[in-house]
């Protein structure tokens, strides 16, 4: 059983394998209950936000933690993959910017990315 940081940085590392976008990891367990981490990341188009979103549910479920819930397959602009400690938000750019999540949880703590992600 993976640890929610554990978690968090194989979503980010899951996401980076398939060029997902500005990968940021929020420490979040210190001002709500509803995760300990928000792995966010933006995608190019719908094709990349699906593609994104299956291969972090693979790898986490190959490790052994399969999502909870997943919202917004349907709708491509926005998919959500709720880990219960963890939960996993893919948008497009322009949802990205609109809702503004790094704004809304401007308290949470960033994890260092560093040795995690590929450098471009």
């Amino acid at each position: 059983m993976l640890t929610p940081k554990e978690i968090a940085l194989l979503a980010a590392k899951a996401l980076d394998s398939k060029k997902g976008l500005d990968i940021k990891v929020l420490e979040t367990g210190h001002l709500t209950t509803l995760a300990d981490y928000f792995v966010l990341c933006s995608a190019t188009s719908t094709t990349q936000i699906k593609a994104l979103a299956d291969v972090c549910e693979k790898e986490l479920k190959d490790a052994g933690e399969p999502p909870h819930h997943v919202e917004g397959h349907r709708g491509g602009i926005w998919i959500l993959l709720d880990f219960s400690s963890v939960v996993v938000h893919i948008f497009n750019e322009e949802a990205r910017e609109f809702y503004d999540l790094e704004r809304l949880w401007s308290d949470a703590t960033p994890v260092d990315l560093s040795g995690v992600l590929t450098e471009n």
